[in-house]
């Protein structure tokens, strides 16, 4: 039985509830939040989250996981099996953390905590998303998916990254992100109808109440 660590609210998380629900799989969850006991670092050896037990051993990292579920599960896939389409899926994967969600989690503070970050954070965030919507339009095919036709693991990354940094653009520069990828706010919306969606989403306001009090907990 496959073994998730994690909690509701984490984004990367969620990602992979959705990998298992799209696959059918089966797996139990063990609520955690990051933390540096060594029972869990001997699991996760930066004490991050997620991570994934399987019957081989544990696995860390998001993007990791979803590939070694998609070749271990190979129903309902989530990357091609073409070489070359299978890279351009890895390569939008890749392209929206790095240029879209890790700069948006540099403000995830004050967007989302009260917390204020430095004028110079916030100048060189407002760039990176700019720059990394604009980019993302013009690598993505959003047709109506992600990377063309199918629903793929860069649909995944799209959701639960891209959100998170159009509200972070929303709330901190006024600035609607998605306009600046056509077909992004089209895709966005269609896969928020999913059913397994709404149902992770409710799953996370849920958990919200009990990850604010863990947060105000470690700012005292």
């Amino acid at each position: 039985m496959l073994t998730l660590y994690g909690f509701d609210v984490s984004n990367y998380y969620n990602m992979l509830k959705l990998t298992m629900a799209h696959k059918g799989l089966e797996y139990q969850v063990v609520s955690i939040y990051p933390n540096q006991d060594p029972a869990f670092l001997a699991k996760s050896p930066m004490g991050k989250v997620p991570a994934l037990e399987t019957e081989d051993g544990m696995l860390v990292e998001t993007n990791i996981i979803m590939e070694y579920l998609d070749a271990r599960y190979p129903q309902n896939p989530l990357y091609p099996r073409d070489p070359y389409q299978l890279a351009r899926v890895k390569e939008l994967v890749k392209f929206i953390e790095l240029y879209l969600e890790l700069p948006a989690r540099r403000c995830h503070p004050q967007a989302f905590f009260g917390t204020p970050v430095s004028d110079e954070t916030r100048k060189d965030v407002k760039r990176a998303l700019y720059k990394g919507m604009e980019g993302l339009s013009r690598i993505a095919e959003f047709s109506p998916y992600v990377a063309g036709d199918r629903f793929s693991a860069a649909d995944i990354m799209f959701l639960y990254a891209v959100d998170l940094a159009a509200a972070v653009a929303h709330k901190l520069f006024d600035m609607d992100l998605l306009d600046l990828a056509p077909g992004a706010k089209e895709l966005m919306a269609k896969l928020n109808q999913l059913e397994t969606v709404k149902q992770i989403a409710a799953e996370r306001k849920e958990a919200q109440v009990a990850f604010s009090k863990y947060i105000a907990g470690l700012q005292k």
